[in-house]
């Protein structure tokens, strides 16, 4: 393969719409806006939910009931094969040594260890959380589990 032989993939590349160029363009006169109305107008855009000026119908309706979502506790998932991948032998795995490595990122309530993958080095693992087939996976490798 050559420079020259290098092509666009077919349909990535596309003219630039010409409108109110004529009426032979397909998009002459109003060009692809219609006859009049707000959506007509220049610098027209209607907010989502925007009814026209009619009370839209999320303050029509009455709010009821209660969601427990705000209060849920929100735990960091890791596998397994993450802490096979990113610790050696002998290793302390808590919540500072993982954002150390970069498995826990962000706000979280909590660390949860999950069973997906292997694990073949001997690490203590001292988190919040802990599936029991994860923590048979530990201590099947040699290694030793505090749940909190």
């Amino acid at each position: 393969m050559k420079l020259h032989d290098l092509k666009p993939t077919p349909g990535s590349k596309h003219r630039r719409r010409r409108v109110g160029r004529g009426e032979s363009s397909g998009l002459g006169k109003t060009s692809g806006k219609g006859n009049k109305g707000q959506k007509a107008r220049s610098g027209a855009s209607i907010r989502p939910g925007f009814e026209g000026g009619q009370m839209p119908i999320a303050r029509r309706l009455p709010k009821k009931g209660f969601n427990n979502a705000q209060f849920k506790t929100n735990y960091a998932i890791v596998n397994v094969a993450a802490l096979e991948a990113k610790f050696s032998d002998g290793d302390e795995v808590n919540e500072a040594t993982l954002r150390a490595v970069g498995l826990v990122k962000g706000v979280c309530d909590g660390v949860k260890v999950l069973a997906n993958g292997d694990l073949s080095r001997k690490l203590t693992v001292s988190v919040d959380k802990i599936s029991t087939t994860a923590k048979e996976k530990v201590e099947k490798a040699g290694g030793s589990v505090i749940a909190s």
